[in-house]
């Protein structure tokens, strides 16, 4: 099962991810061509568990570089 992010635009602008066996699939919806990133279940659950925690909260509303 492929999911899309709910906070996609309507221009297609998305990240998707999949899960094949024990490996996490992330493609670009813009660019379908190229490759995806793939994260054994472990990269993943690091990554998430990062993400919920706000290890990767940058600031992505402004120009201006993360500190």
């Amino acid at each position: 099962m492929r999911i899309r992010s709910s906070f996609s635009t309507q221009q297609g602008a998305c990240v998707e991810v999949e899960q094949i066996g024990d490996e996490f699939h992330l493609t670009d919806s813009k660019h379908p061509e190229r490759p995806a990133h793939i994260y054994t279940r472990t990269e993943w659950r690091a990554f998430l568990q990062g993400a919920r925690n706000g290890e990767f909260d940058f600031d992505v509303f402004t120009e201006e570089p993360a500190n």
